[in-house]
């Protein structure tokens, strides 16, 4: 039992540094292309920090163990929002860039709509349903090759200024240890979860999409404190809508996800996690410390009743 331990402890180390050093190159090449804070925030950063959800589901459904990957990628948005975006605004005031307020916010729930209808309906997300995913993706990306281009929000980060082969370097090391980590992470946590006999559903909520999350959380939590409040709302909300299309899409390309029937009360809490994000920055454009406590709270009461399902 301590060595499956040691294995998911080593596994979500290899995600997050892994993460971390490829989200630095890849932001460190972005600067010197002179792209914008929040399209680095929205593309480069979400991605990179979304590669643990997208290696640990991928590996996942390569093992024969799709069953991880819904759970993942719900949990993780979720906590995304609560956690990252709570203990965030906790620490400082997180202003919304207007971009994300009106469009990215409603996208991603959009998208987490059209997962639980994939969901409600067949019980799967099928490979027909892996390349709308997919569709949508692309659809994103050319949204935000357009914000791009109308060079928005041009407020510079502290990326630092690396050279072209260090950021390669950094990417392909990066690259390799989240593989690497990931396939550790979901070798621990299924053998953990089978040792106490508890449902993938629950490690997938909690467990995998807690260590998944953490490039997110240092990463939010660090540009924040630094005043790049482009990245740390950027971040989430472009690595939620990544999990969903890409993630999920992709691995329903390889085989179909299995989407449980309880999976069903969690998506909808994503909307609304999605929803409580979007109101609680209408007023003020910005995400305040007591919307940050009460996203706190919110997480707090939907453990409780995760631990009581």
């Amino acid at each position: 039992m301590f060595l499956k331990v040691v294995i998911l402890l080593v596994g979500f180390l290899f995600l997050v540094k892994g993460a971390d050093w490829f989200v630095e190159g890849a932001a460190s090449i972005a600067k010197k292309l002179g792209i914008p804070q929040l399209i680095i925030g929205l593309t480069i950063v979400a991605m990179g920090t979304s590669m643990p959800e997208a290696a640990v589901s991928i590996t996942a459904a390569l093992q024969k163990n799709a069953g991880i990957t819904i759970g993942n990628i719900v949990g993780s948005n979720i906590l995304n929002v609560l956690i990252i975006l709570g203990v965030t605004a906790v620490i400082t005031n997180v202003a919304i860039q207007t971009s994300t307020f009106r469009y990215e916010i409603p996208f991603m729930m959009v998208v987490t709509i059209i997962l639980l209808v994939f969901g409600i309906t067949g019980g799967e997300v099928t490979f027909v349903e892996g390349i709308i995913f997919w569709v949508l993706f692309l659809l994103y990306l050319g949204y935000l090759f357009v914000m791009a281009k109308k060079g928005t929000n041009e407020e510079e980060g502290e990326t630092k200024d690396y050279p072209v082969w260090k950021c390669i370097l950094f990417m392909v090391i990066g690259g390799v240890l989240v593989v690497k980590g990931s396939d550790f992470a979901v070798s621990g946590a299924s053998a953990i979860a089978r040792y106490f006999g508890m449902s993938e559903r629950f490690i997938g909520l909690t467990i995998v999409a807690l260590g998944t999350s953490l490039p997110e959380l240092v990463t939010s939590v660090t540009a924040a404190r630094k005043g790049n409040a482009g990245i740390a709302i950027g971040n989430i909300v472009g690595s939620n809508i990544f999990n969903i299309l890409f993630v999920i899409g992709t691995t329903a390309l390889i085989c179909t996800v299995p989407f449980e029937s309880k999976f069903i009360i969690d998506t909808i809490i994503a909307v609304v996690v999605g929803a409580i994000l979007w109101i609680g920055t209408y007023k003020h454009k910005e995400l305040r410390r007591p919307c940050g406590i009460f996203m706190l709270l919110c997480y707090v009461a939907y453990f409780v009743y995760l631990c009581m399902m």
